[in-house]
């Protein structure tokens, strides 16, 4: 029961809902989560952890970066149904509709590169 108490708790949060919306579209790191949602790093990492271990992501290293994505093969029938749940769910939402497009047009780069840009008032995206 430990499993799905933890499950329910980390989709309890609206920005934890958001962060697994924009994993619905495929992986991403912190960095992109942070221009998606426009959050800090501090604040992506802690959501993306809290989702890792109540077992809906799984992780892995490419370079500097931390890559995260849906852990299909290893959630089990109950923690895939909550997905599809959230996908439903969001399928029509405008504010997760424009979180999924901001992650499109995100790109991977430095923490410091990214944090300079938010106080220099310039979004983290492409064409900015």
């Amino acid at each position: 029961m430990r499993q799905q108490i933890r499950a329910f708790k980390a989709l309890a949060d609206e920005s934890r809902l958001r962060v697994l919306n924009l994993l619905l579209d495929g992986e991403c790191c912190a960095c992109e989560v942070m221009q998606a949602l426009d959050v800090s790093q501090s604040k992506a990492s802690r959501d993306l952890g809290a989702l890792r271990d109540a077992g809906f992501l799984k992780t892995r290293r490419e370079g500097l970066w931390c890559i995260y994505s849906l852990d299909h093969d290893g959630m089990g029938e109950d923690m895939a149904a909550l997905v599809e749940v959230v996908r439903r769910s969001l399928a029509g939402n405008a504010e997760a509709l424009a979180d999924r497009e901001r992650r499109r047009t995100a790109t991977r780069m430095g923490v410091r590169e990214l944090c300079a840009r938010r106080r220099a008032g310039r979004p983290g995206q492409r064409g900015a």
